[in-house]
C-alpha cells in the first residue's frame, strides 16, 4: 500500500524524542509522502529542518485562526518569503475555528482573507482549518471564485451539500481518524458520497488517533486505518483507496514522484 498523509505535525513537541522511530513507523506502513504543517509562523524552523532533511517531508506555512490575534503584516510578508522554500507545497493552514474562539471572529476574518489573498496571488495550494464557521468561510470563499483557488478542506465536518460547493470551487476534502469515530455517522455518510477523485487523506498528527487507537499518540502510520474506512464506505479495497487518493495529492500539491 502506498499513501500520502497530506496532514501531519510532526514538527510538535510531543514528537521531539520519537521521530526516528515515527519516521520508521511511517516507511513500514507505505506512508511515502506527507506534508509537515506549521500552524504558527513565529515557530516554523522545525518544520523546515525537517523538510529539509527528509526527501519525503514537504511543508506547509500558515498563521492557524487560534493565533490569528498575533498575526501581523509583517508575518504576511514573512509567509510570502517561507512560499518560496523549494520544500513548499501550500500555505496553511489557515482558516476560522468558532469553536474555540481563541482569537476575536472579526480578527481571524481579517487573518483568513489576507493570508488567502497571497496564496490566490502566488497560485499556491490552500490548507483550510474551519470548524463550526462554514457560513462565514463559504461567503469568504464565494466572494473569490473564479480566481484559481485550489486547495483542501482539512479534517472535514461540514455537510454534503457543502462540500459539493467546495468542490466546485477547485477543492479537495480531506478526512482523518475521525472518520473512524463510532460518533461520525454524519461524516461517513458525507465520505461515502464523495466522488473518490477529490478525497485525501490525513491523520492530524499526532491529534485525533483514529479507531482502535484512540487516545494513544496519532503518528503518519495510522493512517492506514483511515483508508481502510474509506475503501469501506466506496466498495473498494484499501489498496485501490490509498492509490487513488495518494495520486489526488501529488497532482493538487505538484510534487513529482518520477
Amino acid at each position: 500500500m502506498k499513501l500520502f498523509d497530506t496532514h501531519v505535525h510532526l514538527s510538535d513537541a510531543k514528537f521531539q524524542d520519537l521521530r526516528p522511530q515515527v519516521l520508521g513507523n511511517m516507511k513500514a506502513a507505505g506512508v511515502e509522502l506527507c506534508i509537515d504543517v506549521a500552524c504558527d509562523l513565529r515557530k516554523v524552523q522545525v518544520t523546515r529542518k525537517l523538510s529539509d532533511e527528509n526527501a519525503n517531508i514537504y511543508a506547509a506555512y500558515g498563521m492557524h485562526p487560534h493565533y490569528a490575534e498575533a498575526f501581523t503584516e509583517k508575518m504576511l510578508t514573512e509567509l510570502a518569503e517561507h512560499m518560496t522554500h523549494e520544500k513548499c507545497v501550500a500555505l496553511g493552514e489557515i482558516g476560522l475555528d468558532y469553536h474555540y474562539d481563541f482569537s476575536p471572529r472579526d480578527v481571524q476574518r481579517k487573518c483568513f482573507r489576507e493570508q488567502l489573498e497571497l496564496a490566490l496571488a502566488l497560485k499556491v495550494p490552500v490548507i483550510f482549518h474551519i470548524r463550526e464557521a462554514f457560513g462565514d468561510c463559504m461567503e469568504i470563499l464565494r466572494s473569490v471564485r473564479g480566481r484559481g483557488l485550489c486547495g483542501v478542506m482539512h479534517c472535514y465536518s461540514g455537510s454534503y451539500e457543502v462540500a459539493r460547493e467546495c468542490m466546485d470551487m477547485g477543492l479537495y476534502i480531506a478526512f482523518g481518524g475521525s472518520l473512524t469515530f463510532s460518533g461520525a455517522h454524519n461524516l461517513r455518510e458525507v465520505a461515502a458520497k464523495l466522488p473518490l477523485e477529490r478525497v485525501l487523506l490525513e491523520t492530524d498528527c499526532p491529534y485525533l488517533a483514529p479507531v482502535p487507537l484512540r487516545g494513544k499518540l496519532n503518528e503518519p502510520a495510522n493512517i492506514v486505518y483511515v483508508a481502510q474506512q474509506l475503501a469501506k464506505l466506496h466498495g473498494i479495497s484499501a489498496d485501490d483507496a490509498a492509490q487513488i487518493t495518494f495520486k489526488n495529492a501529488v497532482e493538487l500539491f505538484g510534487i513529482n514522484t518520477d
